[in-house]
């Protein structure tokens, strides 16, 4: 008895430990971020206050880091603020002894990594990838919620100097949305033993300059910070290692290399399309409502004018 007395004791002062740890800890933050904190009511759980799966669903850790930004919020900031300048990607191609190529492509994109992720994963991407002329056969074989596992064939189109032409790829495609990855991998070798490699997005912090002098080391202290009002870009990184079953000596291989780096060229820039063309849509929707919203002011102030005319016709009729 006199054990579980000291047990509930424990429990009662664990809270307040905790509350106590936790306002220490924000103490030492930055002013602007403090304040933020301090919007949050730290109190002692009571036995039964938990939270229900009505209000948050069953995740990751991951995703609920700062109640995870949705995708819908973090394009908040993007319609306010939709200026962007898009950059040539940095590209660099080695050639690994007994492979073609092994490219690396860096470059920096105007939107939220959800964003990204979703465009690059799309089943119907044929509509933004112009070298995709057609997804032959696409089959889900494992389905783990956040994290897919599919294989997909298609005929690609390549494009080098004057001359075009078309292969047919099949790979098996690890795509995860925790972690903002897009593995890929040829199943079936023929003309390529390999051709494999990852896509990578990782969050930029666009308007990191609003959070300063406080550096903010990921999106929970980057919304803090920023109050919200900083945008969340993307760091895309892709690599990809091609090795024909026979390597082809020079001239040849400098012609295939160019192939190769040519559709990557043209895999990105339609990836940069097709994010200023939704930064654009953004953009507009808010114009819309900002001139429903002058609209709707703008009969207000008329039907006001006309009632106050209409007094002043009534008085006149009276004086007279």
């Amino acid at each position: 008895m006199g054990a579980s007395n000291n047990s509930n004791e424990e429990g009662k002062r664990l809270p307040n430990l905790v509350t106590k740890a936790l306002r220490d800890f924000a103490s030492h933050f930055p002013l602007n971020l403090r304040e933020h904190f301090e919007q949050f009511n730290f109190k002692s759980s009571k036995k039964n206050d938990h939270l229900t799966t009505s209000e948050f669903p069953l995740r990751s850790n991951k995703e609920l880091s700062a109640v995870e930004l949705s995708l819908e919020k973090q394009m908040d900031a993007w319609k306010h603020n939709p200026l962007w300048v898009d950059h040539p990607p940095d590209i660099k191609v080695t050639i690994p002894k007994g492979s073609l190529s092994n490219l690396l492509l860096k470059a920096d994109v105007g939107l939220p990594p959800d964003a990204v992720y979703n465009i690059v994963t799309d089943p119907d991407n044929k509509r933004v990838f112009k070298n995709i002329k057609e997804v032959i056969s696409r089959k889900v074989v494992v389905d783990e919620g956040l994290r897919q596992v599919v294989e997909v064939e298609q005929a690609a189109i390549w494009r080098f100097l004057w001359l075009s032409g078309t292969i047919t790829v099949r790979v098996l495609v690890d795509q995860n949305r925790e972690d903002h990855t897009v593995k890929f991998k040829q199943i079936k070798s023929g003309f390529m033993e390999k051709f494999e490699g990852c896509w990578k997005v990782e969050p930029l912090f666009v308007d990191e300059e609003l959070c300063h002098p406080f550096k903010p080391k990921s999106v929970m202290e980057y919304a803090c910070c920023s109050k919200g009002r900083g945008r969340i870009g993307s760091k895309l990184t892709l690599e990809q290692l091609i090795q024909p079953a026979i390597v082809p000596p020079p001239p040849i291989s400098w012609y295939l290399r160019g192939i190769t780096t040519k559709t990557t060229e043209m895999l990105f820039d339609d990836l940069l399309t097709e994010a200023a063309r939704i930064r654009e849509v953004t953009r507009t929707n808010v114009s819309d409502e900002k001139s429903g919203e002058g609209a709707a002011c703008n009969i207000k102030e008329r039907w006001a004018m006309r009632r106050k005319n209409t007094r002043r016709c009534r008085r006149r009729l009276f004086e007279s």
